[in-house]
């Protein structure tokens, strides 16, 4: 018989390396990538088709959202409701996103009703009617929506400052106006979708449980298609910015002031892009972060801080978000920039960096459960040109980065002088 002694830990073992669900590619009867990735018990397949379709490749403000979020509101052969109720019926889920470089039509269903399903999934992605009265219908709606954001301080600081980070000749930082919604053309719109969600500018990656069936079916309904050529955006790459900006917008009746700390950072193409996000973890990434400890547990100045580093296509930064008390505000900052400046002159003690460590660690892992959760970490390398010996490099450098390196990154890439920071609130 086993005793247990409850007054020791469990034993744990760090992650040396993941076994991934490795994709199989195919190509379609009209040359579209389809990726595959096989895994779970449950009759459940997601099928994802990514379209280079997001914010970067728009030359007007709003239409790359407006023709994500209409594509299915109704085709040539079926009203928005008919949409909904097809797919509805069989228990599927057909959901739209768009992001700064990408836009997605996705649909989750059981192996079995896919036969039933796909038809509509084909139309919403092959024939949306972009009606005129449905466009009316987001327009104001939407239009409506950004009145009422306009009023939040937490909208205007997040707006504020990427537009302060990427300029205004980046789409990354293209500031929205009342003006841009009026503008809104469905003209632009119908032009959009054709440029950028033909068939010739887009990956397929479906995930679950994958038979060849399923993927016979994807390419009798989407195999057949003639593709357009693939659309190029001729866009330059983001410009480095790290002049020091200090904005402050007010607004007289805010009772909290929102505040955004933050620069452009290299993507994870970049050699140092590992360690950054461990820096970034020890600073504000996680709940144990220093502030959190200091901000909200110590100072009691807000309910909630953190930072993160993003990875964009063409770029990626660096930012700080929180909320405070107006009267707080100042003493707050001052606490924020004193956490940076403790992370450029004091190693981190092996006691947190290792708490970190196993953090992080576990964040790996818990990304890793199923089938859908590894499509969205081959999707976030395979679009960058990378496969799995990113996270598996990931993981070796968070196993064996010293707070010397640490300090070292602090010094290069967080310099106060190369932060922007947005206050928005009263004064």
């Amino acid at each position: 018989m086993i005793v247990l002694d409850r007054k020791k830990a469990p034993e744990f073992h760090q992650v040396d390396n993941i076994d991934f669900l490795n994709p199989e590619s195919f190509l379609l009867n009209n040359s579209i990538s389809l990726h595959t990735l096989t895994g779970g018990s449950q009759e459940i397949v997601k099928i994802d088709f990514i379209f280079n379709a997001g914010f970067w490749h728009q030359n007007q403000s709003l239409i790359a959202n407006a023709t994500n979020a209409l594509i299915k509101e109704g085709s040539e052969n079926y009203s928005a409701f008919e949409i909904a109720d097809g797919i509805d019926q069989y228990g599927a889920f057909l959901q739209s996103d768009v992001s700064f470089d990408h836009a997605s039509i996705t649909l989750y269903t059981l192996n079995k009703h896919l036969e039933k399903v796909i038809p509509y999934f084909k139309e919403v992605i092959c024939s949306p009617s972009f009606s005129e009265k449905e466009f009316n219908i987001y327009k104001n709606n939407a239009l409506e929506k950004f009145k009422v954001n306009l009023e939040k301080v937490s909208f205007l600081a997040r707006s504020s400052f990427m537009n302060e980070v990427f300029n205004e000749g980046s789409p990354y930082g293209r500031k929205l106006s009342i003006h841009d919604y009026e503008n809104l053309s469905l003209k632009e719109v119908k032009q959009f979708y054709n440029d950028f969600y033909n068939l010739g500018n887009c990956e397929v990656i479906v995930s679950g449980n994958v038979s060849s069936t399923i993927v016979e079916t994807i390419d009798r309904f989407f195999g057949q298609e003639v593709i357009a050529k693939k659309n190029e955006t001729n866009k330059t790459t983001t410009q480095s910015s790290t002049n020091n900006k200090k904005i402050f917008i007010e607004k007289k009746d805010a009772l909290q002031s929102a505040i955004r700390i933050g620069r452009q950072l290299p993507n994870k193409l970049h050699k140092d892009y590992y360690g950054l996000q461990i820096f970034n973890t020890i600073l504000g990434g996680y709940f144990g972060s220093r502030l959190m400890k200091n901000i909200r547990e110590d100072k009691g100045y807000t309910y909630g801080i953190g930072s993160g580093i993003v990875s964009l296509q063409n770029g990626g930064y660096f930012f700080i978000s929180t909320e405070v008390g107006s009267d707080v505000t100042n003493d707050a900052l001052k606490e924020i920039y004193k956490e940076i400046e403790h992370l450029q002159k004091e190693e981190v003690s092996l006691d947190e960096l290792n708490l970190v460590k196993n953090y992080l660690l576990g964040q790996i892992l818990k990304s890793c459960d199923g089938p859908f959760n590894m499509a969205s970490l081959f999707e976030n390398v395979h679009f960058y040109g990378l496969d799995y010996d990113f996270y598996n490099n990931y993981i070796k450098t968070i196993k064996e980065i010293t707070p010397k390196t640490l300090l070292e990154l602090g010094v290069k890439y967080f310099k106060q002088s190369d932060l922007t920071e947005v206050v928005v609130g009263k004064v």
